[in-house]
């Protein structure tokens, strides 16, 4: 699997994880119900 990194304005490939209580949530399922802001952190403090 190659890496894609995504440009200003690109939209994001869809996925799919689990939340804080176990529930699977996808980003095509929150798009649909709010607004959704993405945060990746490249690491930890």
């Amino acid at each position: 699997m190659t890496a894609h990194l995504l440009v200003p304005g690109e939209l994001a490939p869809d996925f799919t994880l689990a939340d804080l209580q176990g529930n699977t949530v996808s980003l095509s399922d929150s798009c649909r119900q709010k607004i959704v802001v993405l945060y990746f952190l490249r690491g930890f403090l």
